[in-house]
């Protein structure tokens, strides 16, 4: 007799209030792609988003430019804030070419979007790969206790595992925990942050929920703001019901800030002021 084999994800789309989030952001995605802006011009807006969710990620990292700094700039490898926010833009224009990889092998996907971001401000030796026993981690934003290299080898196998062999869960309950696995277990030495929220941008898309990239929950999480993007984060580090469907709501509402923000977008194209 065959057994199905159980599907964690999916048993989190069933906690409190995690249904709620996932409908409400599938209704405003719906209506966001169904703006008459994006019949004519939906690579304006795909191009703007990219721009505004790579603003956003940078904020949160730690380097809160305003936009039209972020616009204006060519060259980011001056000071700290200036390579985070050069890290981002790179990482966001690389994240569409990356789905077909993300669906045969994540943990190359992880690997590029590090190499990417860190470019040539690490050592070589240092990028692209999980930390070793004993090396420091920089990440700005989240202080939780570390897991050794070991726990974090073993983890990026099991999330690995997770998303190659398919789930019935909504995008946004997959995407969530793949953003929140990659916060808990900060595997390379710099640029966690933004590689967490970039592989949820690549969950999203090669889902289906957001093909276009138009939705850039990067923008969600910064205008929601540092503190309450790290008090939701402590939900996922829990481990509880309450606090992992706190952290997808918190996730579901930073795409749903996204798409007011296309939103805002496809009017102002539509109006010609932008």
């Amino acid at each position: 007799m065959s057994t199905t084999a159980p599907d964690p994800l999916a048993a989190l789309s069933a906690l409190p209030g995690v249904a709620e989030a996932v409908d409400s952001v599938r209704k405003s995605v719906d209506r966001v792609y169904g703006h008459r802006i994006m019949r004519r011009r939906s690579n304006e807006v795909t191009a703007e988003a990219a721009l505004r969710g790579a603003r956003g990620s940078a904020a949160l990292s730690g380097a809160d430019w305003n936009l039209e700094e972020v616009r204006r700039r060519s060259d980011f490898s001056g000071d700290d804030e200036a390579r985070v926010v050069g890290a981002a833009l790179r990482l966001t224009a690389e994240a569409g070419q990356l789905l077909s990889i993300w669906r045969q092998s994540p943990l190359r996907v992880l690997a590029r979007l590090h190499l990417v971001a860190a470019g040539r401000a690490e050592p070589e030796d240092a990028v692209g790969r999980p930390r070793l026993a004993g090396e420091r981690v920089d990440e700005p934003l989240i202080e939780a206790p570390l897991p050794d290299a070991d726990e974090v080898a073993g983890r990026l196998d099991g999330l690995s595992a997770l998303i190659l062999s398919g789930t019935a869960a909504p995008a946004l309950v997959t995407a969530a925990v793949v953003h929140g696995e990659l916060l808990a277990l900060r595997p390379f030495c710099s640029y966690n942050g933004l590689v967490a929220r970039t592989a949820e941008r690549i969950v999203l898309i090669g889902s289906g929920l957001d093909p276009k990239s138009i939705c850039p929950a990067e923008v969600g999480y910064a205008e929601q703001g540092r503190a309450a993007y790290a008090a939701a984060f402590e939900g996922y580090l829990s481990g509880t019901p309450a606090g992992m469907a706190t952290w997808i709501a918190h996730c579901g509402k930073a795409v749903e800030l996204g798409v007011r923000e296309t939103t805002a977008v496809c009017e102002a194209l539509q109006r010609g002021a932008a």
